[in-house]
């Protein structure tokens, strides 16, 4: 089971009675559930000393876990892997895609037969190097052997994606250009050369601003054994790292930043309170997250109505709990309960949960995959397009065929089918009415408001964006909500719906307020004293 799944069930059952050994694979890749396990694990073995837990991975801080799980035994096992020649850079990498394209065409051309592994950051490196080498291949000419060269990163769909496992034809070779997906979590085989510029694209969320940056950073030492390890599976191989041996040993972390450290909390937090562990600050985290992060999400939590001044779960809170989710989808599903919306916004909160994208745009057909696109867009913003797309589906009967006609995702579209169906069954749980509000859509974005307040934004005069928290206003002017804000090379909204500002005072009173002159303004004040109140609290019982 996922890491995830087992969370929950700890939240139902924390002595986990129906198991006697729990094994932890891949530990090294720290994200926030697996650490968040250990710590519930460690309190759950003091209590069940005829419980065992097995920690494993290939790059692992043995030493560090060890020590963590009060000085447990540590077993090396041999691996069945080949031996794997590295090589580095002699001279830094001006343009480590321009040097990837080259070691792939010099791999192809000069050394024996064998498939090559080629990792970047992301969709756009990858589809800029795959039309590169396809027009390097056909300036060769015919004489040269076929080099297949094939993509995998997590917004590509299912059938695309999947021929990275076929065998290439014989006198040929295939090139899988990956992301860090290729790392551990898929194995190809017959790679026996693996290509590492020693870049990966990751998210830190910015607990002063609520919003996630999105960066090319180095890869840790581990993360490089680990991608060299994939050249050995099936064979002796080879390792070309695009960097040298210098900025291996002193620029690169020994270990990759767990995830616990660079996410936003409010989720983890709203699911150890229901645990009904309340002293944040003294859990037993490996790597304890900053102490402003975790504040910004009991605020955030405080600002939901998930806690109380105190700090303390309401019943509100308690419910969301239940919800597998990020605590303002968790709000916004419960309100529209009440709203008599519930049967879309169950729709609309699947299609954001399930997937990155159902909507598949190849860069040979973008033209015609944004005509389709076109099709379902709603003048209110993203989340009703998304809304569309599901009820034009279900009206083609739940259609493999619609999908690929109208450039949408069919095992995504599945998987968002499945997400509802789980969440239709916690609605019955709670007993929540599963109402639709027909075609006026307005409830919904009241719904949305409910549980994105705190996302709100106003276009300014020179067509800007500012975010309500940041700034006061005082011209009425056109309002949004968005589900996330993102930065890589500028800031973005994901997820955008319009919305009227008078929502804002009705889901958030506490958050915001009327002025005299009719607009409506964050009352930064009160909750500045909000804030500065309940922190003291919260650090007191809860952080």
């Amino acid at each position: 089971m996922t890491d995830g799944i087992l969370q929950r069930e700890i939240l139902l059952d924390p002595m986990l009675n129906k198991y006697s050994i729990i094994m932890l694979d891949e530990a090294h890749e720290r994200t926030i559930a697996t650490d968040v396990l250990f710590g519930l694990l460690k309190k759950t073995l003091k209590r069940r000393p005829d419980m065992k837990v097995i920690v494993t991975s290939a790059t692992l801080d043995a030493e560090k876990f060890s020590e963590y799980f009060n000085g447990c035994p540590i077993m090396e096992i041999p691996g069945r892997t080949f031996p794997v020649e590295v090589m580095y850079s002699t001279e830094p990498e001006s343009d480590y895609l321009e040097a990837a394209h080259t070691t792939a065409m010099q791999i192809h051309l000069m050394e024996p037969p064998g498939d090559i592994l080629l990792f970047l950051t992301g969709k756009e490196e990858i589809d800029t190097t795959c039309e590169i080498l396809h027009e390097r291949m056909k300036q060769l000419g015919p004489n040269v052997p076929e080099l297949l060269i094939l993509p995998i990163y997590g917004a590509l769909p299912s059938e695309v994606a999947s021929r990275i496992f076929d065998p290439a034809p014989l006198g040929s070779r295939k090139i899988v250009i990956a992301t860090n997906i290729a790392e551990t979590s898929i194995t190809i085989d017959g790679i026996y050369y693996v290509i590492d510029p020693g870049f990966v694209k990751q998210t830190a969320y910015d607990a002063k601003l609520g919003m996630d940056r999105l960066q090319v950073t180095p890869i840790s030492q581990a993360q490089a054994r680990q991608r060299a390890g994939r050249a050995g599976r099936t064979g002796p191989g080879k390792c070309f790292r695009l960097y040298t041996e210098a900025a291996f040993q002193s620029e690169m972390l020994p270990t990759t930043v767990p995830e616990i450290q660079r996410q936003n909390l409010s989720n983890t937090i709203l699911m150890l309170k229901a645990m009904g562990i309340n002293d944040l600050l003294h859990f037993n985290f490996m790597d304890p997250p900053p102490t402003n992060t975790m504040l910004t999400a009991l605020e955030e939590l405080y600002a939901l109505s998930a806690l109380d001044e105190e700090g303390l779960l309401t019943r509100l809170g308690r419910q969301m709990a239940d919800f597998p989710m990020d605590p303002p989808l968790a709000k916004t599903l419960i309100m529209s309960a009440s709203l008599g919306c519930a049967d879309e916004m169950l729709t609309i909160v699947s299609m954001i949960s399930a997937t990155q994208t159902v909507f598949h745009r190849p860069k040979e057909k973008q033209q015609q995959a944004d005509q389709k696109k076109a099709k379902f867009h709603d003048q209110h913003g993203d989340h009703l397009t998304l809304l569309n797309v599901y009820n034009a589906w279900k009206l083609s009967k739940f259609s493999t065929p619609w999908c690929f006609e109208n450039f949408i995702q069919p095992r995504a579209m599945k998987r968002v089918q499945d997400v509802r169906q789980q969440l239709v069954q916690i609605f019955e749980r709670h007993k929540l009415r599963v109402i639709s509000c027909g075609r006026n859509t307005t409830q919904v974005r009241q719904a949305l408001c409910s549980g994105f307040f705190r996302n709100a934004s106003r276009k300014s005069q020179e067509g800007n964006y500012t975010t309500l928290v940041e700034a006061l206003f005082g011209k009425p002017a056109e309002h949004v909500i968005y589900h996330s804000l993102v930065e890589t090379t500028k800031e973005y909204m994901h997820n955008v719906t319009a919305i009227e500002p008078k929502w804002l005072v009705e889901a958030a009173p506490t958050f915001f307020r009327y002025p005299t002159n009719g607009t409506v303004k964050v009352d930064v004040r009160a909750i500045a004293r909000r804030v500065a109140g309940k922190s003291a609290n919260m650090t007191r019982h809860a952080a």
